[in-house]
């Protein structure tokens, strides 16, 4: 599994661990960790809509950070939701250029689970060894 779930981390936060051989890829799990964090089944979330997310930053981990921010504040901003992320990062891993596929929040087509509030800095990790990239993150939910 790319992504799992963190039990017993707070009472009012989601914790999940995301990994991949490839940073993208590790950044392409944790988007769709935050997305199953909101919805029941991520296949009930259709392609229909593109946003271009566009983030930069000197520190790989906080490139992580505003990336998944950026999940949210569509969620909130415009109640998108996404099911696929295609992130390409900068040879430098200085900025990342994503596109997002969703669409708009359905009560009717969507079994909500939790309200993402934002992603935090408490315990957020990004780490990268011989088996690939790895992250560790606490959503405030």
């Amino acid at each position: 599994m790319p992504y799992k779930f963190i039990e017993d981390i707070a009472v009012a936060d989601v914790a999940f661990e995301a990994s991949n051989k490839t940073a993208s890829g590790m950044f392409q799990e944790a988007g769709m960790a935050v997305t199953r964090t909101m919805v029941k089944s991520i296949s009930s979330v259709k392609q229909k809509e593109v946003r271009k997310i566009e983030v930069e930053d000197g520190k790989v981990d906080m490139l992580l950070f505003k990336f998944l921010q950026e999940i949210v504040f569509y969620k909130d901003a415009e109640s998108l939701l996404f099911s696929r992320y295609m992130v390409k990062i900068s040879p430098d891993m200085r900025k990342l250029t994503c596109n997002a596929y969703g669409e708009k929040i359905d009560p009717k087509a969507h079994e909500m689970l939790v309200d993402v509030k934002a992603v935090t800095l408490h315990r957020f990790e990004v780490q990268n060894d011989e088996k690939g990239w790895r992250c560790f993150v606490i959503l405030d939910i």
